[in-house]
């Protein structure tokens, strides 16, 4: 029995929306960025797992924002996953930095150039920052994709 192509669902009824992902991914990234650097500085430690939390936040955020169901939202997702661990690890060092030299965390942040931040970003790297950030960019590809419904996946399937 073949459909009428107007009685199909469509595979996301209320449609992809890119530039919301953008945003809220955007957010989610800046505020898990800020949650780690304040869980590091309460803690004294650097707690890696805090990255994979950041690339769940990201993912979960962009799928239900974005309502996308294409790769471009999981690259999204990687993406701005990346970008909130390398936002949170910054901040956690400039806040570090501005408490051992006594300065101003703002007037640290406001002097913050391209040079001094990949200086800064480069001094405190460690191998495990790779494994954790591999973590995160895996959870915010994996995460940010809606899921498609088996009945648009297999056209002849009638639910």
């Amino acid at each position: 029995m073949e459909q009428n192509p107007a009685e199909i669902a469509p595979l996301n009824p209320e449609g992809h929306n890119l530039p919301a992902a953008v945003l809220a991914g955007g957010a989610a990234a800046a505020i898990g960025a800020v949650l780690w650097a304040v869980i590091a500085v309460v803690t004294g430690v650097k707690i890696g797992w805090v990255a994979v939390g950041i690339g769940f936040l990201v993912g979960y955020v962009v799928r239900i924002f974005g309502k996308g169901s294409e790769p471009m939202f999981q690259v999204l997702g990687a993406v701005l996953s990346l970008l909130g661990c390398l936002a949170g690890n910054l901040l956690m060092v400039c806040v570090f930095v501005s408490r051992q030299e006594q300065i101003p965390l703002l007037a640290l942040l406001a002097n913050l150039n391209p040079s001094l931040i990949i200086g800064l970003m480069v001094d405190t790297f460690s191998a495990m920052d790779l494994l954790f950030y591999g973590i995160s960019i895996y959870e915010g590809y994996r995460f940010s994709r809606a899921p498609v419904a088996v009945a648009a996946r297999m056209p002849g399937l009638s639910a």
